[in-house]
């Protein structure tokens, strides 16, 4: 379904619900303003195939516009809320976008575009105004409340989150059917329980793709978002109590905060409405999981998969309790491993992973090259987004880490992500990444780059403690040679780390391809 079957079926049944000011937006209000701004889209000609971006921040608004974009044909771009207006203006630029809009509190980047993104003829402001914007809210109410005439599903174009690079457009072929057609991916959430009945916390920055997607499915089924302004973590807990949430999706950057919350606050809400939740986006230590299940029990359910939508594994509590550290079998595409020649590689060794689907499902808009290089060299329709891992002999997948991260030290390859996960558990350490810098002797030695927990100091002392506490969980050639401390990791909300930005700090721009 989709609003306009939704505002028929359920027409006062809360679509939203803003977790901080409990503002409620019901299945026919979402119906009527996505209807409008459609309306006022076409009548500028943005017609189907036309490009749309939205940069806003968890606003109730984000969710007519893209339902707007959805059932007028459209091309829909989230943008990442925390870019300045340059990486703005090329997105909007790469994208072709004719329009962008935003909200008061991210106007401010709109407005400072200035010349760039000259392409984008349309700059709005939704939900207030805003000094040379247009102000959508004075155009709407002329606009027809009924959907357009003709309404073909639209499709999103999300852009990569650019954690190694500049971000790539992630571009699928419209399907071509109506916007009333049911989505797979809206079987694919019925998969893990949803129904018109769900109430699903959603606690990360809604331009990420799977915080974005879930939460329309949602919509679609007739259900409700509460959707969290920011993440906090009793917050979190406080609103599975008051909305009875019957499903959820983390990262795991919010475990390990709610599991360093004091016992007593843990203790003291009601979390039994809540049969499912779902995580993904970053690597999950085991040892988080393994707690996590034992305070929330068998109801975390994992997946693995990319905005490109080339593949998918998942599993439950209880098979992830059999396979400690899977991500699951495959349940989109077939799994192949290889080696960097491509040859596919048996179970238990590690190596690239590769999706394979019966055609090629998706490109990088505007850049082929990047395309290919997803590629496998013998088989196109098997792609790979630079994960490395391995199957076990059941076809549960374990990954390793990011090729690109991996670090070579005196010829040994060492994979950061079991070191940051050791790391992470220290009840001093609130987050940690870990990367290879110069070494004269080695090529490379490790180094973590530690940000402490509330109230904790620095020192030379506790550095020497963090790399003990490392060694006797570590094998000796991964344990960090030194400890920095920095004040905040730039980590994104959806939880990935921004690990260029660490390592070009500690590397020569003459030194390391990063």
């Amino acid at each position: 379904m989709y609003p306009g079957q939704t505002g028929k079926i359920r027409p006062n049944h809360p679509a939203l619900i803003m977790a901080g000011s409990g503002e409620t937006v019901t299945h026919a209000e979402l119906d009527a303003q996505s209807n409008r701004i459609a309306q006022y889209l076409h009548a500028q000609g943005i017609r189907e195939g036309g490009h749309v971006a939205v940069l806003m921040e968890n606003v109730p608004q984000f969710f007519a516009v893209m339902w707007a974009a959805l059932r007028s044909g459209l091309y829909i771009t989230p943008v990442n809320r925390y870019l300045p207006p340059a990486d703005v203006a090329y997105i909007l630029e790469d994208s072709g976008a004719e329009a962008v809009i935003t909200s008061p509190g991210k106007a401010e980047t709109i407005q400072n575009l200035g010349q760039m993104a000259p392409n984008c003829r349309l700059r709005l402001c939704l939900g207030g105004p805003a000094d040379g914007l247009i102000d959508l809210d004075r155009e709407l109410p002329a606009m027809p409340a009924e959907p357009l005439a003709n309404e073909p599903l639209g499709s999103f174009m999300f852009y990569s989150s650019g954690t190694t690079g500049r971000p790539k457009g992630i571009k699928r072929a419209a399907a071509g059917v109506p916007a009333s057609t049911r989505s797979p991916m809206i079987a694919s959430i019925q998969a893990y329980g949803f129904t018109e009945d769900s109430v699903y916390l959603s606690p990360a920055p809604i331009y990420h793709a799977a915080p974005c997607a879930w939460s329309l499915c949602t919509q679609a089924l007739g259900g409700t978002v509460v959707m969290m302004e920011r993440f906090d973590e009793e917050a979190a807990l406080r609103l599975i109590e008051q909305y009875k949430i019957t499903h959820s999706q983390w990262v795991p950057t919010m475990f390990v905060r709610m599991l360093k919350l004091p016992e007593a606050t843990r203790a003291k809400y009601d979390l039994s409405s809540h049969v499912t939740a779902v995580h993904a986006a970053a690597p999950c230590p085991v040892e988080v999981k393994r707690q996590m299940i034992g305070w929330w029990g068998p109801i975390l359910l994992e997946y693995y998969g990319a905005s490109e939508g080339n593949g998918r594994t998942s599993l439950d509590s209880h098979e992830w309790l059999r396979k400690p550290g899977s991500v699951g079998t495959a349940k989109s595409g077939v799994l192949h491993v290889c080696d960097d020649d491509g040859n596919e590689l048996p179970a238990g060794e590690t190596g690239l992973v590769y999706f394979e689907q019966p055609e090629l499902p998706f490109v990088y808009h505007n850049d082929p090259e990047k395309t290919k290089a997803a590629q496998h060299p013998v088989h196109p329709n098997w792609t790979a987004l630079g994960d490395v891992g391995y199957v076990d002999a059941d076809g549960y997948l374990f990954l390793t880490d990011r090729k690109s991260f991996m670090i070579i030290s005196g010829g040994v390859n060492i994979y950061p992500q079991a070191i940051e996960d050791a790391l992470v558990l220290h009840p001093k350490v609130a987050d940690a990444g870990v990367i290879g810098v110069p070494n004269e002797d080695f090529g490379e030695e490790v180094k973590a780059v530690v940000q402490l927990a509330a109230g904790i100091e620095p020192s030379e002392a506790l550095a020497a403690e963090l790399i003990v506490y490392c060694r006797d969980r570590l094998a000796h050639y991964m344990v960090p040679r030194s400890v920095d401390f920095w004040a905040e990791l730039p980590r994104l909300p959806t939880g990935k780390l921004y690990k260029n930005e660490i390592r070009k700090v500690y590397w020569p721009e003459s030194g390391k391809r990063i």
